[in-house]
């Protein structure tokens, strides 16, 4: 057999190696986005152009809050959100608008005080998906029902399902090893019993 054919069959060899383990490359990036981000890999594909596209986003807000300098709250500092959180529920009994208001600047605060950027609510979510990838979505949802109050007026049942979903990600900042996603992922039960004692 003539040496050019052989060098053929070593090119292809060597392509189809190389597709082999790209597309296990591929496979295990996905996997590692998926296990990290959870629902909102999820939300993130279906909203984008791509797979691809939607990976390269969730790969890129990985990239922005590595070089973010993301901070546990003070003793002192959470207690104050706390008291600050019950006032809120309180107030809402009778002015609903004011502590769905209110609530979304206390949660502005917290993230501020955290070291999260809080310039632009949507890259705000992108920032904060990366720590808190199960509420998230909840943040968004808060957000939209407390601005569709704002433009078009809503129902009292609307503010409280909005305080209902900022309470979800208000309560994970609060936790002390929030922001650690290994610590979170593996201290699941510490969590539980964290959020417990912050709806007591």
């Amino acid at each position: 057999m003539p040496a050019w054919v052989w060098v053929l069959i070593a090119i292809a060899a060597v392509l189809v190696l190389a597709g082999v383990v790209w597309r296990a490359l591929e496979r295990k990036r996905t996997d590692r986005l998926r296990d990290q981000f959870g629902p909102e890999y999820d939300r993130t594909v279906d909203t984008a152009e791509s797979k691809r596209a939607a990976e390269t986003e969730l790969t890129a807000r990985e990239e922005r809050r590595s070089q973010l300098e993301i901070r546990p709250l003070t003793s002192a500092a959470r207690e104050r959100y706390l008291e600050r959180w019950q006032v809120l529920q309180s107030e809402f009994v009778d002015e609903p608008r004011t502590a769905v208001a209110g609530a979304d600047n206390l949660i502005q605060s917290v993230m501020s005080d955290r070291g999260y950027p809080v310039d632009d609510f949507e890259q705000q979510a992108a920032d904060v998906s990366v720590d808190h990838p199960q509420v998230v979505e909840h943040y968004r949802e808060g957000h939209r029902l407390a601005h569709a109050d704002e433009r078009n007026g809503g129902s009292t049942e609307g503010l409280r399902q909005a305080m209902r979903h900022y309470r979800a990600l208000f309560e994970e900042l609060l936790e002390p090893d929030a922001d650690a996603p290994l610590a979170r992922d593996s201290g699941a039960e510490d969590r539980v019993e964290n959020r417990s004692s912050l709806r007591s």
